[in-house]
């Protein structure tokens, strides 16, 4: 931040911004345009693309731009980014293609939809920051091959949960400190949730049900230390990680023994989570080191004696630092977090309900499935369907609640991007092969 506050305000100064373009218009969406268009010197969001344009206007408004005009073709688009218009419209694409544009921002949280915005933007040379852990937690990894050919930044957000993860992993690890383990905080883990049960709490926010209860059933929180995992390289220590689940208000570093001594000091690392903790909503990582003198140290620092050391950020802040990300990649080709060198652990899709044959599996956070880690070479040699698979597979036989789904199991959608990236995926990176824990 104290880099590229400056760099932002050199931009303003030399009356050369960022232009960034944002494609979705929901709840965090909003927050995105006001920080930009209010707060953020240095950076212009040039246009907004939604289906509803009703909602992208609405986007604009609340961050106090009433002048925005629609555009449906490429020139008319470039035309206002020269001219300093805003713009709407409901072709994503012609954002990923415009001149002008530095950076796009997917913020919509649907896979096939965000797969073929982020392959149009990454062809156009656009950096990419993806909003969108289902897209990145099923296909990051060789959207990262893709960028880097390109020579383009693909991160994930700072300021949601994996990016400020990998804000605090890089810290410790410029420390000294070994990381064995990226932990994110949570109020709430319930399986079983779904859009009913989160209605209300929906309401009261003006979030999707849908959404929200991606985040109760515990989809979410997978899909987030799935990405985090494949950006440090760590696995999981069992499917679904362990997830202890303490009294609320517990203190943070109570929970510090509940996590495995042994598999921690002489293992690749572990991402999980813990639920009620305190500080909620925040992150945090478990780190080693192997000098006594250091040590020493550390303990004067009141980091206690060892070995293992707790680190936290206390809270995360979603849209706020989201266009801190968009500088960073566009100013220094820094991302906050992306794919490290291969697929380390998956998300796959498991009955939230006992499921019949010829049912069409629903969405993420509905009714029909919820998601849970599982390192990608168990997931590869088990033929386990991903999360981001499985919305519209048919079932061709009767799958029991709480049974992980296989490819076995469904009939894949033709002709969906997604399903041949995963195919690039599988073969680019030899999963099978490839995934020996390495102490």
């Amino acid at each position: 931040m104290i880099i590229v506050d400056t760099a932002l305000a050199k931009r303003e100064a030399e009356n050369n911004p960022i232009k960034v373009a944002m494609i979705g218009a929901g709840f965090m969406a909003k927050g995105i345009a006001i920080q930009i268009c209010n707060y953020v010197p240095g950076m212009e969001l040039v246009a907004i693309s939604n289906r509803n344009l009703e909602k992208a206007k609405y986007a604009y408004e609340q961050a106090g731009i009433l002048e925005v005009q629609q555009v449906s073709d490429l020139s008319q688009l470039e035309e206002n980014i020269r001219d300093g218009r805003c713009s709407i419209t409901d072709d994503p694409m012609l954002l990923c293609q415009a001149d002008g544009i530095d950076a796009i921002i997917e913020v919509t949280g649907a896979v096939e939809f965000g797969v073929n915005v982020a392959l149009t933007a990454i062809e156009n040379k656009k950096h990419l920051i993806m909003m969108n852990a289902e897209v990145d937690g099923t296909v990051g990894p060789i959207l990262k091959v893709y960028a880097d050919k390109a020579g383009v930044v693909y991160t994930n957000a700072d300021g949601d949960q994996p990016g400020v993860e990998m804000n605090l992993y890089r810290f410790v690890k410029s420390l000294g400190v070994k990381p064995v383990l990226c932990g994110n905080i949570k109020g709430l883990h319930d399986p079983y949730r779904n859009p009913t049960t989160q209605e209300g709490f929906a309401k009261k926010w003006g979030q999707n049900p849908a959404m929200v209860s991606s985040f109760a059933d515990g989809s979410k929180i997978s899909f987030e230390q799935a990405i985090v995992a494949n950006g440090t390289g760590m696995r999981v220590a069992k499917r679904g990680m362990l997830g202890p689940s303490v009294p609320t208000g517990t203190p943070l570093k109570e929970i510090v023994s509940q996590y495995p001594l042994e598999e921690l000091l002489n293992g690749p690392g572990i991402v999980d989570y813990v639920v009620g903790a305190e500080p909620g909503p925040g992150v945090f990582v478990l780190g080693t080191h192997d000098h006594p003198v250091q040590q020493h140290y550390l303990n004067l620092y009141k980091l206690g004696e060892g070995p293992l050391y707790l680190f936290y950020t206390p809270y995360h802040l979603c849209h706020f630092e989201v266009p801190l990300t968009v500088a960073r990649a566009v100013l220094f080709n820094d991302a906050a977090l992306t794919p490290k060198d291969r697929p380390y652990v998956e998300v796959v899709a498991t009955a939230k309900r006992d499921l019949k044959a010829g049912d069409v599996i629903d969405g993420i956070g509905h009714y029909m499935t919820y998601g849970l880690c599982e390192n990608a070479d168990t997931a590869e040699s088990e033929n386990l369907l991903p999360m981001g698979i499985a919305e519209d597979c048919i079932l061709k036989r009767d799958v029991a609640k709480d049974q992980v789904l296989t490819y076995d199991d469904v009939i894949l959608p033709v002709g969906r991007t997604v399903d041949r990236l995963r195919s690039e995926q599988r073969v680019h990176f030899k999963v099978s092969d490839s995934l020996v824990v390495e102490n």
